[in-house]
């Protein structure tokens, strides 16, 4: 293993229903939002970094009152390997940890919806973060 993980937290929660129209409408509108991943990291120290995993929902429409979902998840995790190949740490920030930390994160998303009464809210319980980033690589 090359690295290990030491903290985390969400850094960044945002879970807003304009009104109660929106509210009321949120189950048969949720066909026009798609799931949004993002990735981003953060050297904290000399073997310490901080990856943020974003998820939100992103209207493909625009012709309904929107809600704003997001969450950034943050990982603290400690680099094991001390002579680390670039390719590897790139692949420990935008594989590794995001599959490691995805079904909590998923969980927390998900929660937020259950709790507001939206019980059939569907975001892929798998993301093959593999996949997403080759991918980017072929872009």
């Amino acid at each position: 293993m090359k690295f290990k993980i030491v903290g985390k937290y969400i850094k960044d929660l945002k879970f807003s229903i304009p009104n109660s129209k929106a509210c009321l409408m949120l189950a048969k509108n949720i066909a026009n939002y798609k799931i949004n991943i993002d990735i981003k990291s953060n050297q904290v120290d000399k073997n310490i970094l901080e990856i943020f995993t974003t998820l939100n929902l992103i209207p493909i429409t625009d012709d309904f009152e929107k809600i704003d979902t997001k969450i950034v998840y943050a990982t603290i995790i400690e680099l094991i390997d001390k002579q680390i190949q670039k390719k590897d740490m790139e692949k420990i920030i935008l594989i590794d940890v995001p599959t490691e930390i995805y079904k909590e994160l998923r969980g927390i998303f998900v929660s937020l919806f259950e709790r507001s009464g939206f019980k059939d809210i569907k975001i892929s319980e798998n993301v093959d973060f593999q996949k997403l980033y080759n991918m980017k690589k072929v872009q």
